[in-house]
Formats: C-alpha cells, structure tokens, sequence
C-alpha cells in the first residue's frame, strides 16, 4: 500500500506537470504562429534596385588584345576549306559567319572566339576545328590631356613611360603641375588612378614613378595652384600674394 500511495502521488506530480507544460508550449506554437511579419528566411532579391558595380578581377601580367569593332578576322578550317572567311567585327559587335549568321565576339581574345566558333559551328559540322587570326585592328594608344603643349590622342607603338608621352604631348606648360595622374582602366566598371612626381624623375630620383603605359591609360597632368587662383583674382586689384606660402 506505501508503495501504491507513492506512485499515484508521482503519477499525479507527472500529470499536473505536464497541465502545466502543456500550454505553455500551445501558447509558445500559438504565438509563432500568429507572427507574420518576419522577413523570409531566403528574401527575393530587388530587381529593381540598382546593383553596385562588381570588384574588378586580378589583371594578367601579359594581356591578350580584346577585339574591338572595325577589327578583322581570319576565320579559317583546316578540314572544310570552303569555310574559310574574313570578317570584321561590326559596331555593335557582331561578326557574320557563311552557313551560321552572327555571332557576337567583341571583348574577346582570339582564343576565346576560336571556343565561340567552335561551339556555333558544331552546330553543323562534326568536331570542327578553327583558327582565327585578327589580320586588321586598331592600334593601341594613350591619351595625354592638362597642361600640355598639345594634349590629345597619340598611338603607342612602342614601349613609352609617363614622362616620355608628356613629351610627345608638348612637354609641360609653365602652369602644369609636375605631380600628375595616371588613369588605367582595369575593368568595365573600375579605373586605377596613380599619382605620380615627375619632377622626381627628371632629377634621377624615384625612377619607379616613371611607370610604363599601357594602351588605352591617360595621363593627366594639372594646373598649378597659383595659376587657378589668379583667374579669379584682378589684377592691379592691391592683393598680394606670397609665393612661398603657397603649396604645388
């Protein structure tokens, strides 16, 4: 009998706990339940919104030339001879092919066209193979603008540092600044802009500043300081400016 006593009494404990337990737990599911402003686990993103621009890649040390329009190709089959074509690439980029059509290639190396062929005409031909050689394309060049004799576009034929394309542009003007920018593009959203003294090389020092261009990098050299301010200041107007104040 003690021992019946002692499990109806645990018995009765357990089910008075497990009242008790029970809705709280009902009341916790219940308010999970009723809550219906939570974000999704997984939202849908906003087409809408304007995406920010994609870091740019790490460059290769020895760039293949991207095609661009008014550029031509050799397209040639080693194995279907009759194939063999020029084309040039179009201003939206396009190139038109014998028995495929167009085929958009600007922004490719030519490895890179000898895989989009490849795949475009295996769509009529068995394992074909290509090569593709750009007989005609633009020469490279770089641009020098500021305070330069004559600033504009210039090709770059040859290997040319900074201070050397200041020197085909005019050499520097009495108001240039002799610390100037270098721009390079690096991708389609990203431009790397470097300062550099080339008063430093001209003196035989910091030769690394010289950097060497590449085509399609601009160099833009400045208006000194002094010169900008007496725009907007008259002449004969009784101000008095101390050079030695003033930083270039």
């Amino acid at each position: 009998m003690p021992a019946r006593c002692l499990h109806g009494t645990a018995l009765a404990l357990i089910l008075a706990a497990a009242c008790i337990v029970a809705p709280a737990q009902t009341t916790q599911s219940g308010s999970l339940q009723t809550t219906t402003n939570q974000p999704p686990s997984n939202p849908t993103p906003d087409t809408h919104s304007p995406s920010a621009p994609s870091l740019p890649s790490l460059q290769e040390r020895h760039p293949r030339y991207r095609v661009m329009p008014s550029d031509v190709l050799a397209v040639s089959f080693p194995l279907s001879i009759e194939l063999n074509q020029s084309v040039t690439v179009q201003p939206d980029g396009f190139i038109t092919l014998a028995n495929l059509g167009s085929v958009y290639v600007q922004g490719e190396t030519t490895p890179e066209i000898v895989d989009t062929l490849t795949n475009a005409y295996a769509k009529i031909l068995h394992n074909p193979i290509i090569a593709v050689d750009l007989t005609s394309f633009q020469a490279p060049q770089f641009t020098v603008s500021g305070q330069v004799g004559k600033p504009g576009q210039y090709p770059l034929r040859y290997d040319t540092t900074v201070s050397e394309a200041i020197g085909v542009a005019g050499g520097f003007l009495p108001t240039a600044k002799t610390q100037v920018f270098l721009f390079r593009r690096v991708s389609s959203d990203w431009a790397e802009v470097r300062k550099l003294s080339v008063k430093d090389v001209v003196r035989g020092k910091n030769l690394n500043e010289d950097v060497h261009l590449q085509p399609g990098d601009m160099v833009f050299v400045p208006e000194k300081f002094i010169a900008t301010f007496r725009k907007y200041v008259p002449y004969g107007a009784g101000i008095a400016l101390n050079p030695s104040s003033v930083l270039f």
